[in-house]
């Protein structure tokens, strides 16, 4: 199933089950349409190009949410374990019977558990995601040493997160929450206090130092910046023809790149 064939079908998922349009807003507003579909596409193709093809592997998704990622992986033909916590967790049996329909789902987990209190399995996976999620993990640190001793050598960690220097971004955080990056949440099913980034978001410089702190490696090659154009950018274009100019633009221009790019997608890989 090709990422376009799965967003539409997401479409038809979200008409049927307004419970998700808070969080998949693509059709609340059709102003909007283009704009969305563009960052989601994008994001979910740059993942899936940077997973090997051995459909052997073992993936993990941190923070998967409504486990939509996972969903359209299993769905490609690989095995994927999901950790997610709170509301989305009372969705994924729902979920599940409407995309069954499109093919099984017999290797997909979704499990709901504190990321720290059951750390992942040492040296076994292939692939860890983690999509937007790096910035709610706290403390950060210890999230990627535990990410970096789940990973078999030559494992890959895949994120997907927002660009920390682009200037909306900080912005609008700021006016949000002020400087409280790190805040706790009562979650009720585990009967416990969890500490989360609140939108602790980084640039490239600091993930890179992060990341090596942790025993990974960037790989430079795979650094990704996207969606730099606004909304009214959209109107009456083909929203690949976007997607393509912005990705002509990033790599020779630092100082747009850096600060006017609204996402960030790279890979680290685990040399030791």
């Amino acid at each position: 199933m090709t990422v376009e064939e799965f967003f539409n079908f997401l479409i038809e998922e979200l008409k049927q089950r307004p419970q998700l349009r808070g969080y998949y807003r693509f059709i609340n507003d059709p102003s909007l349409f283009d704009f969305r579909k563009a960052y989601f596409c994008q994001r979910l193709q740059y993942i899936y190009d940077h997973i090997p093809e051995d459909k052997t592997i073992k993936i993990f998704d941190v923070g998967c949410g409504f486990g939509t990622t996972a969903i359209f992986l299993v769905l490609n033909g690989y095995k994927v374990t999901g950790g997610t916590l709170e509301y989305y967790f009372e969705q994924i049996e729902t979920r599940k019977a409407y995309w069954s329909m499109f093919g099984s789902l017999e290797n997909l987990e979704i499990k709901y558990e504190d990321f720290y209190e059951n750390p992942l399995l040492k040296n076994t996976y292939n692939v860890v995601i983690a999509q937007d999620v790096l910035h709610h993990l706290e403390p950060i640190d210890e999230a990627l040493r535990i990410i970096s001793e789940s990973l078999v050598p030559g494992g890959k960690l895949i994120a997907c997160e927002e660009n920390g220097n682009n200037i909306l971004n900080k912005t609008r955080l700021f006016l949000k929450r002020g400087n409280k990056k790190i805040i706790e949440f009562q979650d009720e099913k585990l009967g416990k206090k969890i500490l989360m980034g609140n939108e602790n978001i980084h640039n490239q410089k600091k993930w890179t130092s992060k990341i090596s702190a942790s025993g990974l490696l960037m790989n430079e090659e795979s650094i990704q910046y996207i969606r730099l154009f606004f909304p009214a950018k959209y109107k009456n274009k083909n929203y690949t023809e976007i997607i393509k100019r912005e990705q002509q633009i990033w790599p020779k221009h630092s100082f747009v790149k850096n600060y006017f790019f609204h996402g960030l997608n790279f890979v680290a890989v685990k040399v030791i």
